[in-house]
């Protein structure tokens, strides 16, 4: 028996050591040397304390193929997800529950689109020398490093990266910004159930009271002085791939600031997941440098600084996205009409490989607008032909030259003549330099809409725009170069137009926006320091606001003592979100309760979730609240025609009585940390057993919905408030003190688990601290906490 322990004891040991062997030989390499192909001369790539890798080569190619090598090396599962999303390869991961997900993005059109582009690429371009070297280093990683533990787990196979994935993933990332997707069939939807008055309530269209960003040319100025969508989100935030929501900028101008210099800040909302979306590298050759943000598998930074100049972004939230109700032949359904004369239906036919099971075939319609999405999307129901018309597959895909442009451009004008080729996504791109300059650009390719139509309706022979858009010149985008206000922002709210018109979109609320401009008109000696506090703010004007007309229709006198303790303590509420707030979870809970109030009795749970999914119950929340006279207050389910007052009285008390079931009478224990929890989700982390290994956190965090430190939350009948989006990544860049500018990621540099810099960064960034982003080459060398070296083969 004892002989039968040791042995037993023996071999657990020697499984245990075999497992720590394997694990350690998983981990990323940040030091020593390696060979690779193809290299002109050795790249030395110094990694600080960080993790984040400063790359030093002796031209351009060599630099861009390390970069890939290293990107690589901590982020190649990362690359593998986002890359599938456009060619519909989840399924293939995880499953069948994605096989509706991968028709969708098939039919979109993303994968064929990006093989159109690729086809007609010119090799001799120098961006698409840069992508091929940058795609090289990546597939040298793939038959010289590691295989990430992900692969094993899945067990799928490594296979080369190409340019064609290259557009896959940006075209992913502009429809993770389309919110017609989400909004226009449900807009239709009510219109034609409940009918249009069901939609004036709405925040559907521009609102002349809000914040907006104000266009002001380039000129010469003193510069000293749906529902539809709902499962296919549902599949990828399951999987926690990174969403894009919305986004912060504002950029001082000099007049503004203490120090006489630019001050650039910037903290894009996405998604949150593990690994953070963003790779942070430093690349530097005789004729580039960049201190750059990457998505995975594109070589060009899509936020970036040197010591001349810097750009971010923010989310422009324009409609590019029209949906048309099709015409079919009475006696021959293969034919729709199309101006005029029938046309033939398109059949294209797809295939789709799943994890543990057979491929399957399908095949969907489309016209010469856009795919037919009956059948496709689950959501579009009844015998009438739905197609779809997206900008990003029908226009002319030059992003790639966009962002070789921007990451190499050395002034204002340069940059400004780069933007003309982001044809979508639309993006507001911030910028700031040394020379003194601020500026923003929406960049989109905008049509010409007239006033006549509703583009957030399926368009029929009623409400109808031809699909063969008039374009505007990129200089009637709207704009703001060096304004006299002394400052540019963005805060994904409703820009003025220079165009004619108002241009259409799915802006969000002022909140933000109203916020920024009132504590940056308040003062004209901004440090970097008052930056990195303001954009860590978590107070909310508007919040404030709702509450007091809420509170202006409560009946004090029907609540009990502790309940009147609760409203008093709202009273004093100043819309600020500490983690020690008792005031912020009783106001949300009593917010949500009442949009159920008003809205559930006639949209169905499915309608309504697709609601609280857009942007638009955002911008809608504050004005029906104040609107007494809304055809939504009264249930339609009762005989007795129900007042606001009514239904805001009934939803306080129960959402008083739902704190008290979940954490007790003792008003003082509902603080906000309870409730706000954030957890950096990982797919692998979906299994529960896996969950501590591949996640990160969860972490109670200060912050709202729509404050600037936009920590955002569904609207749930859960118990606590789940954040799923928030700033990707904090910088601030002052042009004074470059060498000193600062920036945070949400966990980590590395999306290896078994790497130090998984989540490094987790608790600085829930504590609202920076870390430098180093740019002096001696600072760099000194303090490097290990140094690789790739070699040519």
């Amino acid at each position: 028996m004892k002989k039968f322990i040791w042995i037993f004891l023996g071999l657990i040991i020697f499984l245990l050591f075999a497992f720590l062997i394997f694990g350690y030989s998983l981990k990323p390499n940040y030091s020593g040397n390696q060979n690779l192909s193809g290299l002109s001369q050795e790249v030395t790539v110094h990694y600080d304390s960080y993790g984040i890798p400063h790359i030093y080569g002796a031209n351009e190619k060599d630099a861009f193929k390390a970069l890939g090598y290293v990107h690589a090396q901590d982020r190649l599962w990362q690359m593998e997800l986002l890359r599938r999303i456009g060619s519909g390869g989840l399924s293939e991961l995880f499953g069948k529950d994605l096989i509706g997900t991968d028709k969708f993005f098939l039919a979109l059109g993303i994968d064929d689109a990006s093989k159109e582009v690729v086809s007609q690429l010119n090799s001799q371009n120098i961006g698409v020398q840069l992508t091929q070297a940058y795609l090289d280093g990546i597939n040298q990683f793939l038959d010289k490093g590691p295989t990430p533990i992900e692969f094993y787990l899945t067990g799928i196979e490594k296979r080369p990266f190409e340019i064609k994935d290259v557009y896959n993933i940006m075209g992913y990332m502009a429809f993770s910004f389309a919110m017609a997707h989400k909004t226009d069939p449900l807009l239709s939807e009510i219109n034609n159930r409940l009918g249009p008055e069901y939609l004036k309530d709405l925040a559907v269209h521009s609102d002349t009271s809000t914040v907006w960003l104000q266009n002001n040319p380039h000129q010469s100025y003193d510069i000293a002085s749906d529902n539809m969508t709902a499962k296919v989100f549902k599949s990828l935030k399951k999987l926690s791939i990174p969403l894009f929501e919305g986004s912060n900028s504002w950029v001082l101008g000099p007049k503004k600031t203490k120090n006489g210099k630019v001050i650039f800040a910037n903290d894009p909302h996405i998604g949150f997941s593990q690994p953070s979306v963003w790779y942070e590298a430093h690349v530097v050759s005789p004729e580039y440098e960049k201190y750059g943000y990457h998505i995975a598998g594109l070589p060009f930074p899509l936020l970036g600084h040197d010591r001349n100049l810097a750009y971010g972004m923010t989310m422009f939230e324009n409609d590019d996205v029209d949906f048309y109700k099709e015409k079919i032949h009475p006696t021959d359904s293969t034919k729709y009409l199309y101006k005029g004369s029938w046309q033939s239906f398109k059949r294209v036919k797809k295939s789709i490989k799943v994890k543990d099971s057979a491929t399957i075939d399908f095949s969907y319609k489309v016209t010469k607008r856009g795919p037919i999405l009956n059948g496709i999307a689950d959501q579009i129901k009844g015998n009438e032909s739905i197609s779809m018309w997206w900008v990003y597959t029908q226009g002319e895909n030059k992003i790639m030259d966009a962002l070789y442009s921007l990451s190499h451009s050395n002034n204002i004008d340069d940059f400004r003549d780069g933007l003309k080729d982001i044809h979508a996504p639309g993006l507001n791109i911030m910028y700031g330099d040394a020379q003194d300059n601020v500026a923003w650009w929406a960049s989109a390719q905008l049509y010409h809409i007239p006033d006549s139509v509703n583009t957030k309706m399926v368009y029929t022979g009623d409400n109808y725009l031809d699909d063969e858009k008039q374009y505007l010149d990129f200089n009637q985008n709207p704009q703001s170069e060096n304004p006299p206000a002394g400052y540019v922002y963005s805060a994904n709210n409703q820009p003025d137009s220079i165009a004619g018109m108002l241009y259409p979109g799915y802006y969000l609320p002022e909140d933000r926006a109203r916020r920024i401009t009132e504590l940056l008109d308040a003062k004209n000696d901004w440090s970097a320091e008052n930056v990195q506090t303001m954009i860590n703010d978590v107070t909310s004007p508007v919040d404030k606001g709702i509450l007091e007309t809420l509170l202006g229709n409560l009946e004090i006198s029907n609540l009990s003592e502790k309940q009147q303790k609760a409203i008093n303590q709202l009273k004093e509420w100043d819309g600020t979100y500490d983690l020690n707030s008792t005031n912020a979870i009783l106001y949300h809970r009593w917010t949500y309760n009442l949009l159920k109030a008003i809205f559930l009795d006639e949209l169905g749970q499915d309608s309504f979730d697709g609601l609280m999914s857009t942007h638009l119950i955002k911008r809608s929340i504050a004005p029906l609240f104040s609107n007494p006279k809304s055809v939504w207050w009264d249930n339609i389910e009762t005989e007795e025609k129900e007042t606001a007052g009514q239904l805001i009285n009934t939803a306080f008390e129960q959402s008083y009585r739902d704190l008290v079931e979940t954490h007790g009478e003792n008003i003082e224990e509902w603080t906000w940390d309870k409730f706000h929890l954030l957890e950096h989700g990982h797919p692998i982390g979906q299994v529960e057993a896996l969950r501590s290994y591949f996640n990160v956190g969860p972490f109670a965090v200060k912050g709202s919905r729509e404050v600037i430190n936009n920590l955002f939350f569904p609207y749930t009948d859960e118990e606590n408030y789940k954040i799923s989006s928030g700033p990707s990544t904090r910088r601030i860049i002052d042009f004074s003190d470059i060498e000193n500018s600062k920036s945070i990621l949400p966990t980590g540099q590395s999306g290896n688990p078994l790497s130090e810099h998984y989540k490094d960064q987790a608790e600085m960034y829930i504590n609202g601290e920076f870390r430098k982003m180093m740019m002096n080459k001696e600072e760099i060398e000194t303090t490097s906490k290990s140094v690789l070296v790739l070699k040519p083969e």
